[in-house]
């Protein structure tokens, strides 16, 4: 079985690292196990993520997320599902004593990768904005978030990663910002699509860590990249043009003194 909760959960945990916020996978709601997808908890240490991807600009305290994969479908009983989860959670968050905490502290998130067709006709949805909508659910509002029809901008690369439409997933993979070594969730990511019959993937895993290279040299210094990145790699990975390039574009962000120590440094590793 395909592990796209996990996939899910672990890529929206590196998202939020080193930020003001921790995620819970599976988080055991009582005493007969019943796991809710994600938590999404600010600890109020460190800042929020420069930018949000669509549907989380208004993240709370406390937010809850039910998770449906391209082989699910999310459907009114996973919205009671999750009324339930929130309800179970409240009440076992540490508060003053005989006192819920307030409502306002709580936000939910029912992300799917495709359009909930059938629940879209069962009540109705406010659009936000491309991909993400809101549904009044008794006195409470649930944001309802498509991956597979988010906007194409980059902030949304983890989205896209998600979206289960060969195009977009690609531009996950080379929009989205890992902050923690990637590569095992993509081989992941990339296999499950493969075994799930997605299999017209036009960006292999190949394409991914170069374009991580590429990503991962722009942002050292020239003497960064002779410590950190091996001649060897940077041939490999880059085509003689591509190299060319990156070494204009690094010397001219260099000044006189930092030039003439680089080409003292390559004449005596003879590289």
């Amino acid at each position: 079985m395909i592990p796209w909760h996990r996939l899910f959960g672990i890529t929206l945990t590196d998202f939020f690292t080193d930020t003001a916020y921790t995620v819970d996978l599976e988080k055991d709601l009582s005493l007969k196990q019943q796991l809710l997808d994600i938590v999404i908890i600010e600890k109020g240490k460190g800042k929020p993520p420069s930018e949000f991807p669509d549907g989380l600009e208004d993240i709370g305290p406390h937010n809850l997320m039910t998770y449906k994969s391209h082989q699910q479908s999310m459907d009114a009983w996973a919205l009671e599902e999750l009324m339930g989860h929130y309800v179970n959670y409240r009440k076992s968050i540490e508060h003053e004593p005989d006192r819920l905490p307030p409502p306002e502290d709580f936000r939910l998130f029912a992300v799917a990768a495709r359009y909930p067709t059938k629940l879209g006709s069962e009540v109705i949805f406010k659009k936000v904005k491309d991909g993400v909508y809101d549904v009044r659910w008794g006195v409470r509002n649930i944001r309802i978030i498509v991956l597979s029809r988010i906007s194409k901008e980059k902030k949304n690369g983890i989205w896209h990663l998600f979206s289960a439409v060969p195009e977009t997933v690609a531009s996950g993979v080379t929009g989205y910002q890992w902050k923690s070594p990637a590569s095992s969730v993509i081989n992941e990511l990339f296999k499950a699509y493969k075994i799930e019959g997605i299999i017209a993937m036009p960006y292999t895993l190949e394409d991914y860590q170069r374009d991580y290279v590429r990503q991962y040299i722009d942002r050292l210094s020239p003497e960064e990249i002779l410590e950190k990145v091996s001649a060897e790699k940077l041939m490999k990975e880059l085509s003689r043009d591509e190299l060319l390039n990156l070494i204009k574009k690094k010397f001219a962000e260099a000044d006189r003194e930092e030039i003439i120590h680089l080409l003292e440094k390559l004449k005596s590793e003879d590289l």
